[in-house]
């Protein structure tokens, strides 16, 4: 005769789980990393790259579409410009980048504690960015809603190593195309006080944002020693491979270079497609482009804020679709890294990159390929590191957790080994001495709750503990995750009078003008 045993619950899950939680709450606003970078090239390789890239520049040339200022600030620079192919000489978009982009530059939060070092040493993780659909394990797949997008930002809010608020994390599709940007704005500067990322889909929209920033800011929008603005937004300029800047991405960068906003200037490739199928050949093609797009940020602002950024995705051979967590394009962000730091610029690349269409073993494996050279690598704005699913087609709540707790992780390994007088430890092993253990010295009592990274999310408990727990997998622990935080979520403080001025200039916006489904 059987019988169903019963169950034992115990309440150490919830506070070993609450114990990691406030372990984790002492992160930094960014990171800045004691490891060496991983480098795959020495000189002469990169030389070998850097040249080819100045022969596409001179040989072939970058297309500047449907901007005639465009066509004529290069003119005007000494570019040879033939319709919209612009061929600049050997060395000279190197040279507008060198003299004239920093090296790093701060970008500043409304809460300052929260304003992050993009360039350098540092890096900054910043969830994905621009999926029409979210997915969760109750709901499956669906399109975004404003409510979805609220959601996000509150949990980037609430996730330390999750150091941005990001930009687009999803499209509201449920608001019009031509007004969705103010409410994805807003919802930045309300639900979050760390740093965003500014509309690019339209000059008048990153105009809206620019604005926007304005009133957030107020009497701190200028820098008291220069007399320009501060940059307090990122926007994510793609460059549409191959060699091509079209009007959108063009019109966004003007507005955003002449306000001294940041722009990350991207390559966007699927190798085979968009690049060559070879590293070496995506690399110069990406740096071409990259370079090109930089130098126009020069053109139009000297000394606005620029990030060399890198996407390129292999694909299947047989079907045409994109891939992920493979070696190849690891090895290109390793390549591009390299030449970022020899260009001098911060350099944006990586992620969690799958293909899988929910928080699987195959979203782990993939995602874990792409977040670790991103570390090993050195990339200063990490996009896209928590939520992406799909290709990144959909945002995932699950996900977004999973890929937090690995950020976490990753921010640990920056950090370096510790050879301060604790980090040595020697008063722990002349305590102990031979044949006895650590648990109960004052060493190990001083530091249990920081000495190793603790994740909220998986479990190390024994067979029996798990079955008693419910016999909960990674997914639904993360789903159960998600849900606390946003119930337990409060909103951090907006002076009410900045508030009242950003929903008046929201709704002065959308009274401008019809709705639009473009």
């Amino acid at each position: 005769m059987s019988s169903t045993p019963t169950r034992r619950r115990s309440g150490g899950s919830d506070a070993r789980r609450a114990s990691r939680a406030d372990a984790q709450s002492s992160q930094p606003a960014y990171s800045t990393r004691n490891i060496p970078y991983y480098e795959v090239l020495g000189d002469e390789g990169l030389a070998i790259i850097e040249a080819n890239a100045d022969t596409i520049l001179e040989e072939i040339g970058i297309d500047f579409r449907d901007d005639p200022e465009a066509l004529q600030i290069w003119r005007d620079a000494g570019a040879d410009v033939q319709g919209e192919r612009v061929r600049m000489p050997r060395g000279m978009c190197r040279k507008l980048i060198q003299d004239n982009a920093p090296r790093e530059f701060t970008q500043h939060a409304r809460n300052p504690a929260r304003s992050v070092r993009i360039g350098g040493a540092n890096t900054v993780f910043v969830p994905a960015y621009g999926c029409p659909f979210v997915h969760d394990i109750d709901r499956g797949r669906r399109y975004g809603t404003i409510e979805d997008f609220r959601n996000f930002v509150k949990l980037a809010y609430l996730s330390p190593s999750i150091h941005h608020s990001g930009g687009t994390i999803c499209e509201p599709v449920d608001l019009p195309v031509n007004k969705r940007h103010l409410d994805m704005i807003y919802s930045h500067m309300k639900y979050s006080d760390k740093c965003f990322m500014g509309s690019v889909t339209h000059p008048e929209r990153a105009q809206d944002t620019v604005e926007m920033a304005k009133i957030l800011f107020g009497d701190a929008w200028l820098d008291p020693d220069t007399g320009k603005p501060k940059t307090c937004v990122v926007n994510l300029i793609n460059a549409n491979s191959p060699m091509t800047f079209d009007d959108t991405m063009l019109g966004a960068a003007k507005v955003y270079a002449r306000a001294n906003q940041a722009c990350i200037v991207t390559p966007f490739i699927l190798a085979g497609a968009m690049s060559p199928v070879t590293i070496a050949g995506t690399a110069a093609q990406t740096l071409a482009e990259a370079m090109a797009g930089m130098a126009f940020v020069q053109l139009v602002n000297p000394g606005a804020p620029v990030v060399f950024g890198s996407f390129a995705s292999s694909m299947s051979m047989q079907s045409g679709a994109p891939t992920f967590g493979t070696p190849e394009p690891a090895l290109v962000l390793y390549v591009m890294a390299n030449l970022a730091r020899r260009l001098g610029v911060p350099f944006r690349s990586g992620g969690s990159f799958t293909a899988s269409k929910v928080p699987d073993a195959q979203a782990a494996s993939e995602s874990a390929n792409t977040l670790l050279p991103t570390t090993l690598g050195g990339v200063n704005f990490a996009l896209h590191t928590a939520g992406w699913l799909e290709g990144g087609l959909a945002m995932g709540y699950e996900k977004f957790i999973m890929d937090a707790d690995q950020a976490g992780m990753m921010q640990t390994l920056l950090k370096g080994v510790d050879l301060s007088e604790n980090g040595q430890a020697m008063d722990a092993i002349r305590e102990v001495g031979p044949g006895k253990h650590f648990l109960g010295c004052n060493h190990t009592q001083a530091n249990f709750k920081t000495a190793f990274y603790l994740s909220p999310i998986t479990d190390n408990n024994s067979f029996e503990q798990w079955d008693a727990d419910g016999r909960l997998d990674m997914a639904q622990r993360a789903n159960a995750r998600w849900k606390k935080l946003l119930a337990e979520y409060q909103a951090p403080e907006l002076d009410p009078a900045i508030d009242a001025a950003l929903l008046a200039y929201i709704e002065q916006r959308k009274a401008s003008m019809p709705d639009s489904s473009v």
